[in-house]
């Protein structure tokens, strides 16, 4: 069993409807501290780390890293992976600004009307909006993980907001790939599209969670509104040309 509490390890493990892990996840423990190593979740092959510091140190140094590839990224609270850096010889931090691991386990005051899960025809104008909006985001329709899609429509049948059910496994939900139209910014789409999203995992899974950048202060509001309460999280990466552990 994985800890009740750390949101990221069950979202790590994507657990199947019988309690396995997702395929390719493997689960490691030491002590007090846990590691999920999990495949190609969200864009990146991942490795979700909870515990204390001198169990994870341990665990991850000698146990995790010494099986799996060099592309497999730690992530997790801030402060914990500040610690596996500055002890593991070869592991730096992934760099970039930073971001927030946002969960909540409550479903949203209010759920907005008329927002609702589009159907094929929808999904194939949330990919233009994509493109034209948001071409880097990791979720979008049709990749593999994304499961399905709400939007907000304005004025003659236009898609404004999206907001994606992506990599979701049991006991966490996850939403990814919120995107509002240019124009259409500042009327309060990007939080009805996450406020339908959040609620629907919360009754599915018992929990919603999302990543979102550190310097993104704008969605970090939006997703409070949506009820999502966050904290810190930092990445760490194999440096180039570092040596397998021993």
């Amino acid at each position: 069993m994985l800890p009740d509490n750390p949101g990221h390890l069950l979202w790590a493990a994507q657990l199947r409807p019988d309690g396995r892990p997702g395929p390719g996840v493997r689960v490691f423990r030491r002590g007090s501290a846990t590691a999920v190593v999990s495949p190609g979740l969200s864009g990146r092959d991942r490795i979700a780390v909870g515990g204390e510091v001198d169990d994870a140190l341990v665990l991850v140094r000698d146990e995790v890293l010494a099986e799996v590839g060099p592309g497999y990224r730690p992530f997790g609270d801030a402060e914990l992976i500040g610690a596996l850096v500055r002890g593991i010889p070869g592991l730096v931090g992934a760099g970039g600004p930073g971001f927030l691991w946002m969960e909540t386990a409550e479903s949203p005051s209010v759920v907005p009307e008329g927002v609702g899960w589009l159907d094929a025809e929808g999904e194939r104008e949330a990919v233009a909006l994509f493109e034209d909006s948001f071409p880097g985001s990791y979720a979008r329709p049709g990749r593999p993980g994304a499961r399905r899609w709400a939007g907000a429509y304005g004025r003659g049948g236009v898609l404004l907001a999206v907001a994606g059910d992506a990599w979701s496994g049991g006991g966490c939900g996850f939403m990814a790939g919120v995107v509002t139209r240019p124009e259409a910014r500042g009327r309060g789409l990007g939080v009805a599209v996450s406020r339908f999203v959040v609620d629907a995992l919360v009754r599915e899974y018992g929990r919603a969670a999302l990543m979102v950048d550190a310097d993104n202060p704008a969605a970090i509001a939006a997703y409070r509104r949506a009820g999502m309460r966050g904290r810190e999280f930092a990445a760490a990466a194999r440096a180039r040309g570092s040596a397998e552990p021993s």
